[in-house]
């Protein structure tokens, strides 16, 4: 029996308390469908500036690297410790630290909204269809946001100018696509690839490489669309797209519009993803949402989007995709039995039942 080796870093605030649930569920999974996980706790955000000095403690990093895979809480505290400098804090010496050191260049943000949710949507049912299911595939590491020449001139006379440049290869294009058509493959098989090609270079060039490599998956249907008209539809019928393909600045843009479709940031897992080796795929997974700890440590916080983190993780880098749709229709299971926590819960639904953080992962355990 193979075992998979998982890095389990809970972080800040509530990620103990929705990484204990994920591990839960795991454990649950390992039953199910006789697999082996060998998860391994280590400290990261502030618990490892507390554990050992710094965000991203050196023994962590060692056991990431060690690992198939990352499963991630959250880091980050606002109100802790101001004078410590930018580059020091979680948010990016751990964070920005792990997508380097691993060469994380796809993020994958699904967004879900159950037929059951819609009254956490903020379009009206008639926009909704039979429920929101999109997968934003967003390029990490290219784009503006790592393009150079990036600095601001002084130009004298109180002026000043600013310079972000859009960069994007033929390699990187085409590797993000690769992702893309690969997981409509495993989705309804269609990919809108959304540029600016009627303005930027860098539009005509990402079409014309998206519908090269398209032509190397006849089974998915592929259609483009300018970014502005993306942000349009999102709002008139969302229940058109299946996977968006997006370059860096479009996708983080358009993923936040997306988000706000499924209603709390507690429904929202994501994956970020290295390079393949053999079948094997190298991922970072983690919620959407941040560290809450305003909520943290009183069992209140949603624990659905840590949990669907971890499916995706079995789905994309250890491609166990029975046991990630396990996860899956256990999570809809719990939903559909009016099972709400405080962030999706509506007092006008008279068949919802108010439950906290370790219930409802308990209900999704019972569920797999």
């Amino acid at each position: 029996m193979k075992t998979f080796k998982i890095a389990a870093l809970a972080g800040d605030g509530i990620g103990p308390e929705v990484m204990r649930e994920a591990i839960k569920i795991l454990r649950a999974v390992e039953q199910k469908f006789s697999l082996s996980f060998q998860l391994t706790e280590a400290p990261v955000g502030w618990a490892g500036i507390d554990a050992a000095g710094k965000a991203l403690p050196d023994t962590t990093l060692a056991l990431c690297k060690q690992s198939d895979a990352i499963l991630f809480g959250s880091v980050g505290l606002p109100d802790r410790d101001p004078t410590i400098p930018k580059e020091e804090r979680p948010e990016r010496a751990a964070l920005l630290r792990i997508r380097k050191e691993f060469g994380l260049f796809a993020n994958l943000r699904p967004v879900q909204l159950p037929k059951a949710l819609s009254h956490v949507c903020p379009l009206s049912p008639d926009r909704q269809g039979n429920g929101i299911d999109i997968l934003v595939v967003r390029e990490l590491t290219g784009g503006m946001y790592f393009g150079q020449p990036k600095k601001t001139e002084d130009l004298g006379n109180g002026q000043q100018r600013a310079i972000d440049t859009m960069v994007y290869t033929t390699a990187e294009i085409e590797r993000i696509a690769h992702v893309s058509f690969r997981a409509a493959q495993l989705r309804r098989n269609k990919v809108t690839s959304i540029d600016k090609a009627n303005v930027l270079e860098n539009g005509v060039l990402w079409r014309e490489v998206v519908t090269r490599v398209g032509k190397e998956y006849p089974g998915v249907a592929l259609e483009h669309m300018f970014v502005d008209n993306a942000a349009m539809q999102l709002m008139l019928k969302p229940t058109q797209f299946d996977v968006m393909l997006c370059e860096n600045m479009f996708g983080d843009i358009l993923s936040d519009e997306a988000a706000a479709l499924a209603g709390s940031l507690g429904m929202l897992p994501s994956a970020s993803l290295g390079a393949t080796s053999g079948e094997q795929t190298f991922g970072f997974y983690e919620p959407a949402g941040g560290t809450a700890p305003d909520i943290a440590g009183k069992n209140l916080a949603n624990p659905i989007a840590q949990i669907l983190s971890t499916a995706l993780m079995l789905r994309y880098s250890f491609k166990l995709n029975d046991a990630a749709n396990a996860i899956d229709a256990a999570v809809a299971q719990a939903i559909n039995s009016g099972l709400r926590t405080g962030d999706i819960f509506n007092v006008a639904d008279t068949t919802a039942r108010k439950t906290g953080t370790r219930e409802m992962g308990d209900a999704i355990a019972a569920g797999i």
